[in-house]
C-alpha cells in the first residue's frame, strides 16, 4: 500500500477529528479506493446503541463508508445486521487524506440524513456548526461546508445516493 492509495482488503484506522482532537478511531476493511474517493466497510464503532430519535445505530450494525480527497464530504451507508438498509449518515468534513494506514476525516460539524425510503431528509447539527466559529476563523471552509451540505441535500430530495456512489 503506497501514502495515496490502498489495495482492497488493507486493514486502515479511520479517525475523525473534531476541533483538532481524535474524536474517534476504529478499524475498517478497505473495499475500494481509485486515488480520489475511497470505500471502506465498518461494523458500528460504538459499544452502545446510539438513538437520534429518527435512526438507531446498534451494536452489529454494518457501515460501508465512503470518503473522497477531492469532496468535503463523506456518506455512509448504514444497514442492520440482517443487511436491511437503514439510510445513509452524511458527514460534512474536509477531504479526506490517508497517510499510511490512517484515513484521516476532519469534522466539520455539519451532517446529513436520509431514511432508506427517502421520506426522511433532515440537516443535523447546524447549531454546532454555527457555534464552532468557523465562519470568522475560516470562512472558506465553512463556505464549502456550507455547499456540500446543500449538494447533498439536493442529491437526497432528487432520489439519493445511488449515482453518487456507484
Amino acid at each position: 500500500m503506497s501514502v495515496n492509495s490502498a489495495d482492497p482488503g488493507t486493514m486502515v484506522d479511520v479517525v475523525l477529528v473534531k476541533s483538532g482532537r481524535t474524536k474517534m478511531r476504529y478499524p475498517a476493511e478497505v473495499l475500494a479506493d481509485d486515488g480520489i474517493r475511497i470505500v471502506v466497510r465498518a461494523p458500528f464503532a460504538g459499544e452502545q446503541v446510539r438513538d437520534f430519535g429518527f435512526v438507531r445505530f446498534e451494536p452489529g450494525d454494518v457501515f460501508t463508508e465512503y470518503y473522497w480527497r477531492d469532496r468535503w464530504y463523506a456518506v455512509m451507508e448504514v444497514r442492520d445486521p440482517s443487511g436491511t438498509l437503514k439510510g445513509w449518515y452524511c458527514d460534512i468534513a474536509r477531504p479526506a487524506t490517508l497517510s499510511g494506514t490512517e484515513l484521516v476525516v476532519e469534522d466539520l460539524d455539519l451532517d446529513l440524513w436520509r431514511s432508506a425510503d427517502g421520506t426522511d431528509v433532515r440537516r443535523l447539527d447546524e447549531d454546532e456548526f454555527e457555534e464552532s466559529n468557523l465562519l470568522e476563523t475560516d470562512p472558506e471552509a465553512a463556505a464549502a461546508a456550507v455547499a456540500a451540505l446543500d449538494t447533498l441535500e439536493k442529491l437526497a430530495l432528487e432520489g439519493g445516493f445511488e449515482a453518487l456512489l456507484a
